[in-house]
């Protein structure tokens, strides 16, 4: 009977120390588990930090991503210690007012003493948009299958057209202008003058604050126009028209391009003796490398304005 005690209070020792053991063991990895699941949302939470900085930084903000992996190492590469893979990668995303689709595949190849990695294939989904030049752009990044240049062309093609819009905005204004006088009778030797004079406008910094002609300025496609016109109320007939492209050359760089057009009577051309109205495009040109975008346009708008008000 003392046998039987002792081994039964043995048993149930031992029991209750495999209990105890059990309970420890578990409290341990819930434990560490509990620190896996903290360290992984810190940094989940840093990555995106991260993410929003990038997104801010430059415009480009990603919505959807996934991605397959697929291992296309032989048994010929693995006994010589190659590691091959092709990843696709799908993601969706924008650039302000531009939406646009990616998929491409990233091929992989790993050897003992390198890791190289090459885009084998890309291709890229637009939504319509009104940039017509973005189509030759997107089919060139495609055909050089990169990534890179797409993505970088793209931000600095969006702040371009962001920096038109708010020029052109700038321009015609929320203030009104000071009331015009009816229009006098044409005087062409005038206006001519006048066309020539803002090769002589004052620099920025003599005239700081840009004002707003709503009345001069005219937007045919409203903000977003790529085209602002300039006309005089006293001279009718007569417009100057600023052509404001924005170029991605071949190799990605983004680049502005602005032209001046005008459009005169033909009485006026015949007059021009001196042919100002001809050259006044490589004025423009010209003045455009002097003062810049939005002076020149300030000096162009203000010359026939206050010719107009006078």
């Amino acid at each position: 009977m003392v046998h039987a005690s002792s081994a039964r209070g043995l048993k149930n020792r031992t029991w209750r120390a495999s209990v105890r053991k059990s309970f420890r063991e578990i409290y341990q990895a819930d434990s560490e588990g509990w620190e896996l699941s903290k360290d992984l949302r810190s940094h989940l939470g840093h990555l995106e930090s991260e993410l929003q900085f990038l997104s801010t930084l430059t415009g480009i903000s990603i919505r959807h991503y996934s991605k397959k992996t697929e291992d296309l190492t032989s048994t010929e590469m693995t006994e010589k210690s190659v590691k091959k893979v092709l990843q696709r990668h799908r993601l969706s995303g924008d650039c302000h007012m531009i939406t646009f689709q990616l998929e491409f595949q990233l091929l992989e190849i790993q050897n003992e003493e390198s890791l190289s990695s090459v885009i084998t294939d890309l291709s890229i989904i637009m939504e319509p948009t009104e940039y017509s030049e973005l189509s030759e752009f997107v089919s060139r990044a495609e055909e050089r299958r990169d990534l890179f240049m797409f993505f970088r062309s793209l931000h600095f093609f969006v702040e371009w057209c962001e920096y038109r819009k708010r020029t052109f905005k700038r321009f015609k204004g929320l203030f009104l202008t000071t009331p015009l006088l009816p229009a006098p009778s044409i005087n062409l030797a005038h206006f001519m003058t006048v066309i020539h004079s803002w090769t002589l406008a004052a620099l920025p910094s003599q005239n700081p604050h840009y004002e707003k002609y709503p009345e001069a300025v005219h937007l045919s496609e409203g903000a977003s126009s790529s085209c602002m016109g300039i006309r005089s109320p006293s001279r009718p007939g007569f417009e100057l028209v600023i052509v404001w492209r924005i170029q991605i050359d071949e190799e990605g760089k983004v680049l502005p391009k602005l032209d001046l057009l005008t459009k005169v009577p033909l009485q006026a051309l015949e007059l021009d003796k001196n042919g100002v109205i001809e050259t006044a495009p490589l004025s423009f040109r010209t003045l455009l490398g002097v003062l810049g975008i939005e002076a020149t346009l300030e000096s162009l708008i203000k010359s026939l304005h206050t010719e107009a008000s006078n």
